[in-house]
């Protein structure tokens, strides 16, 4: 039986498959390519006719699905800064969609951006730093910002940087999604079953 979480929980599982690329770049100057192109391809699919379209495919963020169910299931996550990310980028959200002029510069650099994604596919290194630059430009620039903590030395190489502020504006899309879909953090707390069964039927 279905519950009206069963599309809800998808952009919050690719909330958190961004965000564990995160830290994964942060840690180690290396993502996993495909759970990466998940999320970011769903930056550029602005007019999708469905949730799962925006990723490509429910199929596509197991991962993060994964990760999703175990925090809900009170198991934890293999990495405690994950639910800090999270909790930043949901408040992040909260402010760039009150910012009129920052959500109309985002759209601009996203559609300027999207035929290289197409031509060369939304992980390819200048695309990246097309993404990076135009988070660095709109939305970083909005208080609170997201502080990731990596390895310095990763983070002191600029297509790292990149990657992770392009996969920053993939977790912030797929942040506005849940809340356009109504999703919001009182779910996360009084919705908490009904959510674990929703990503229980996704990865059965």
């Amino acid at each position: 039986m279905s519950n009206q979480f069963d599309d809800r929980v998808l952009p919050l599982a690719a909330m958190a498959q961004a965000l564990q690329q995160v830290r994964s770049t942060a840690e180690t100057g290396q993502s996993n390519g495909d759970a990466s192109q998940a999320v970011l391809d769903g930056i550029f699919r602005i007019d999708s006719d469905s949730v799962e379209g925006v990723y490509g495919g429910a199929e596509r963020l197991r991962p993060g699905m994964r990760v999703l169910r175990d925090y809900l299931g009170n198991q934890g996550t293999s990495d405690d800064a994950l639910p800090r990310l999270a909790l930043a980028v949901m408040r992040l959200e909260r402010r760039f969609v009150r910012e009129p002029d920052t959500v109309e510069a985002v759209g601009r650099g996203i559609a300027a951006i999207a035929p290289q994604a197409q031509a060369s596919g939304s992980i390819h290194p200048d695309v990246l730093a097309s993404l990076g630059t135009l988070y660095a430009d709109t939305i970083s620039r909005l208080r609170p910002r997201v502080m990731v903590q990596g390895t310095p030395h990763y983070l002191g190489q600029a297509p790292v940087v990149a990657e992770i502020r392009a996969l920053l504006l993939a977790a912030v899309r797929s942040a506005v999604l849940w809340r356009q879909l109504g999703g919001s953090q009182w779910h996360l707390l009084l919705s908490r079953r009904a959510m674990l069964e929703a990503l229980e039927r996704r990865l059965a």
